[in-house]
C-alpha cells in the first residue's frame, strides 16, 4: 500500500504549489521501512534534513543523490507540515 500526503490550504493561492510539492513524498511500508521518501528513490526525508543540517548544499545533494531541488524543497515542506502538527508538552518542575 502506498500513501501519498495531500494537503490543501483553503483560500491560499499557493495551495496548488504546496500540493504538487507534497506529491513528491511517498510513505510505503515496503520502501525504507515506511519512512517518507522522495518518490522513485530511496532518499528519505530525514536523510535530506540531516545532510542540510551538516552543511551540504541542495545542489550537491541533487547531484550526489539523483534528486531535484524541488525534491529537497518537498522534503522541507513535508517536515514542516509534520512538525506543525506535533503536540509539544513542556514539563515544569518546582
Amino acid at each position: 500500500m502506498v500513501t501519498t500526503i495531500r494537503v490543501i490550504i483553503a483560500g491560499d493561492s499557493g495551495a496548488v504549489v504546496v500540493d504538487e510539492l507534497l506529491k513528491r513524498i511517498v510513505v510505503d511500508p515496503k520502501i525504507m521501512a515506511g519512512k517518507p521518501v522522495i518518490r522513485g528513490t530511496r532518499s528519505t526525508v530525514d536523510m535530506i534534513l540531516e545532510l542540510l543540517a551538516a552543511g551540504m548544499k541542495p545542489e550537491e545533494m541533487a547531484e550526489d543523490y539523483n534528486i531535484s531541488l524541488e525534491d529537497v524543497r518537498a522534503a522541507l515542506l513535508y517536515a514542516a507540515r509534520v512538525l506543525g502538527r506535533e503536540e509539544i508538552m513542556i514539563e515544569t518542575r518546582a
